[in-house]
């Protein structure tokens, strides 16, 4: 398996179209957001991983996302995967991830301790 996608979004909708196809309709993608309120803050952005199994994959693995600030991890979240071989899916992440001071987390998202896709997230100061 491997991962298409990884993405911090608002939100996800699942559609059928003619074939039958699937569309994954995904509202809100970004890579920072302002705090909602003074620092420290916890927040729990949505990451949404898309993934593919080739046709001759077992179809099973695991997702493992760790979430690392200036290289320490401090959040982790494993779950299993299970797709029909020649398919794909997707997993959404949700971590609580507190923040001292502005700055970026990374998601190190990875499948079955192979390559890890790197997705950046920032916390802003608030608006206003």
């Amino acid at each position: 398996m491997h991962i298409l996608a990884a993405l911090f979004i608002d939100g996800i909708d699942v559609r059928q179209v003619p074939g039958p196809s699937t569309r994954l309709d995904l509202t809100g993608v970004g890579f920072s957001a302002p705090a909602p309120a003074a620092l420290p803050v916890t927040i729990e952005p949505h990451l949404v991983v898309i993934v593919h199994c080739p046709p001759d994959h077992r179809g099973t693995a695991a997702l493992e996302v760790v979430y690392r600030r200036d290289g320490e991890p401090v959040a982790r979240n494993v779950q299993p995967l299970e797709v029909e071989p020649g398919r794909f899916t997707y997993r959404l992440v949700r971590a609580e991830l507190t923040f001292e001071a502005f700055g970026t987390v990374d998601a190190h998202c990875r499948i079955d301790l192979g390559p890890a896709t790197v997705v950046p997230f920032t916390l802003l100061p608030p608006v206003g």
